[in-house]
């Protein structure tokens, strides 16, 4: 497992996260893994609503982010766009590719429409949803045994959080 991630500026107020890593898996499995209710609760959010393209679903995250997403684009096994809590201040987009290479696959999630002056915090959390994910994969099962909530996050989700963002407080916003 080496995550890529990366921290951009799109204007003065706002930018964008996004983080790469190839899973031991093939593309079916790893988009399941991140498009079904029951495999996204055993590593990054509890997910419910209605689950087509245009559909509005209510996610819980390990991180205690909660929100409504709306489904913007959904062409499996590839490529999924979701815009969260549409059309509030704090409207953001999360867009997942991802891409067969060989018995593996390439997963690229780009988040887009964060505050720059918190891009590292969104980049630490994303790379612990990452690890969480290729743990989950390992093991077919739920990596947060413990739960979270929205007052509470998962507590190895916090605390390998609390240690990547020292180091991405430390890296240059591009």
């Amino acid at each position: 497992m080496t995550i890529t991630g990366t921290m951009r500026a799109l204007d003065e107020t706002r930018g964008a996260v996004r983080m790469e890593d190839v899973f031991e898996t093939d593309v079916e499995d790893l988009w399941h893994a991140c498009t079904t209710p029951e495999r996204l609760a055993r590593w990054i959010a509890e997910v419910s609503g209605d689950f087509r393209q245009g559909g509005t679903v209510q996610l819980l995250f390990t991180s205690t982010w909660s929100g409504p997403a709306t489904i913007e684009a959904c062409d499996a096994p590839h490529h999924l766009l979701l815009t969260t809590a549409p059309g509030t201040d704090d409207e953001a987009q999360v867009e997942a590719w991802l891409t067969p290479e060989g018995a593996r696959t390439r997963l690229v999630v780009e988040e887009r429409g964060l505050p720059v002056e918190g891009l590292h915090f969104y980049g630490a959390g994303w790379q612990v949803h990452l690890e969480d994910l290729a743990r989950s994969l390992e093991t077919d099962g739920p990596v947060h045994a413990g739960g979270w909530s929205a007052q509470e996050p998962a507590p190895a989700w916090h605390a390998r959080w609390t240690e990547l963002d020292r180091d991405y407080r430390e890296r240059a916003v591009g």
